[in-house]
């Protein structure tokens, strides 16, 4: 399977910068915001008939599957809350209902591959890969074909959100266990010890995190192919693989995408590995408290806009970063310049520090 995504132009990355530079604050005093208004300007200077930045419609798409290797119960609960889960989405109940409620972002639940599926539920996206993955500590979670179809699902659904309008693409995902893959999923791509990946997901106690890396370290002891679709194949979710389909479609129709938490970063670096350039299309919203999620974000050289502890999942913390993207875009667009304003502009020594003038 072929993604074709296209390299970001950063042909005007100078006059962007010096837009940022102008406005009314020392350099660089808006930290992570400045960066985030000159990436995202990069990203619409070629879509925008105006020099004003926007963000209209920010979709969230929460991806939902199961994973065998909860059989072993190495998570707090039971592979049926899954589906439990799905069905709040659709009610509205749910954490990412009201933080997308609070921050006017449409929200869409897509089955990729719940273990009893929500055959009559209204709204819910159907693109299931099946009743859930097998037991990836025994043998193989999926088979190469299902990454394939996994894929270009997920691309569809991405597709199918951004040319309906949506301007903002944030992902999410559900699905018990789901830790238990991505941790194994970055340590077999990265190579980074397994206590570096594994963490404790929403709570487990110790006995079932013992037994949790037991397992994941039998899975990476056997035989696989090192190639990034391969290694989805061995120890991927149905919902992680979408999610990466997602990722890389977004990244082809050249839109950002922003990432909500380990699952889905981990998501991202597979997207990566497959096509380096999507990385330019990618913001990052926060830095959970799962263990592996700081590794995976320093493999991506991404710098995160919220440290919040947040171990929930479901584009929790990337619905809560939309006000910053919405913030770095205002001031980017109606910040006053020194010369607007008629304020001295601030020239800062050398040694100023965190953009104190000193």
């Amino acid at each position: 399977m072929s993604f074709e995504i296209p390299a970001l132009d950063k042909t005007a990355t100078s006059v962007i910068q010096q837009r940022i530079n102008l406005k009314t604050k020392p350099l660089g005093a808006l930290g992570v915001l400045e960066d985030l208004a000159l990436q995202l300007a990069l990203l619409q200077s070629k879509t925008q008939n105006s020099d004003k930045l926007a963000i209209d419609k920010p979709v969230l798409l929460i991806f939902a599957a199961d994973h065998g290797i909860n059989s072993h119960g190495i998570s707090i609960a039971p592979s049926a809350v899954t589906q439990q889960m799905v069905s709040n989405f659709l009610a509205g109940g749910a954490a990412a209902n009201c933080f997308c409620r609070s921050n006017q972002i449409e929200l869409r639940v897509v089955d990729a591959g719940l273990l009893q599926p929500l055959s009559d539920a209204v709204g819910l996206i159907q693109q299931s890969l099946g009743c859930g993955t097998a037991d990836f500590s025994q043998g193989p979670a999926m088979t190469l074909a299902q990454v394939e179809a996994g894929l270009a699902l997920g691309r569809h659904a991405a597709r199918q959100e951004l040319l309906a309008g949506c301007d903002l693409l944030l992902l999410g995902e559900m699905g018990i266990a789901n830790t238990s893959s991505a941790a194994a999923l970055l340590a077999a791509l990265t190579d980074l010890p397994l206590h570096t990946c594994v963490g404790r997901g929403t709570g487990i106690s110790d006995q079932q995190f013992e037994l949790k890396c037991a397992l994941i370290q039998q899975a990476l002891q056997r035989p696989y192919s090192k190639q990034p679709l391969s290694i989805l194949a061995e120890f991927g979710g149905f919902e992680i693989v979408q999610l990466c389909g997602a990722i890389l479609g977004a990244a082809a129709m050249q839109k950002p995408v922003l990432i909500d938490g380990f699952i889905v970063s981990v998501a991202a670096l597979f997207a990566c590995a497959i096509a380096p350039n999507c990385r330019d299309y990618l913001l990052f919203a926060h830095q959970g408290a799962e263990a592996g999620h700081k590794a995976v974000l320093t493999a991506l050289n991404a710098t995160a806009l919220l440290h919040l502890g947040l171990r929930l999942g479901e584009g929790t913390g990337a619905a809560l970063a939309v006000p910053l993207v919405k913030a770095a875009i205002s001031f980017y667009n109606d910040m006053a310049s020194f010369a607007d304003a008629g304020v001295t502009q601030v020239v800062e020594p050398h040694n100023a520090a965190d953009g104190a003038v000193q």
